[in-house]
């Protein structure tokens, strides 16, 4: 076995540089501007399914990232996902993250209205940081939810469709891209049952470190 990758920035580009020469060999031509972000979830997932469904509203990562430089709060739907998003770059940009879904009161809210905590967190979060980037890896609720609000006015900097499953996962993602595509609100999204908060994570990373500057990981990992 070859031990001489053992720093993080070491691995990561090396691992950079094996999915683009795969990417080549399969004669895959990603986008320019969304090729960040799609090399960033098969570096996080070890599939190149993603190069093929990960899809784009028109400029989502150049307004994605636009934003996050100007300061943008991040929303996520599961804790998981929250943890893997990087904090240095946040920092860096003055900029938030948080998870609403095991806040006590918002588990009392879902249960008086019958609902779950995803749709709770998702109509709590969308009062208090309407301009935020929605990062869901996990509820087809949220997703379901946050297109009810779009509807009802929200126009959130970014959403981020990738939740993971069997029931509602695909129906759900088709839908809010489609809401999203009607009030050119930037979305990047997963079709089809792949995703999770790994990929979550991975998108917000993939626009952080474009936002930051900070793509050469050896400038992150010091």
């Amino acid at each position: 076995m070859d031990t001489k990758h053992i720093l993080p920035a070491d691995i990561e580009s090396t691992s950079m540089s094996i999915i683009t020469k795969e990417l080549e060999e399969a004669g895959i031509v990603l986008p320019e501007e969304n090729a960040p972000v799609i090399r960033r979830v098969i570096h996080t997932s070890a599939d190149f399914d993603y190069a093929e469904n990960l899809r784009f509203t028109e400029n989502a990562v150049a307004r994605a990232i636009a934003r996050l430089q100007e300061g943008a709060v991040i929303i996520t739907d599961t804790n998981m996902a929250l943890s893997g998003v990087s904090k240095p770059s946040l920092k860096t940009l003055a900029g938030e993250a948080h998870c609403f879904m095991a806040e006590p009161e918002i588990a009392t809210k879902a249960k008086a209205d019958g609902t779950t905590r995803a749709v709770a967190s998702m109509s709590y979060a969308a009062e208090k940081y309407p301009e935020a980037v929605f990062a869901i890896g996990n509820a087809p609720t949220a997703l379901i939810r946050l297109s009810e609000l779009m509807e009802a006015g929200l126009r959130p900097s970014l959403i981020i469709a990738v939740p993971v499953g069997f029931v509602n996962v695909v129906e759900s993602k088709e839908e809010v891209f489609a809401v999203c595509e009607k009030y050119d609100v930037p979305c990047i999204a997963a079709m089809g049952r792949k995703g999770g908060s790994n990929v979550a994570a991975a998108i917000c990373n993939a626009l952080l470190y474009e936002a930051t500057g900070k793509t050469d990981p050896s400038k992150r990992w010091k």
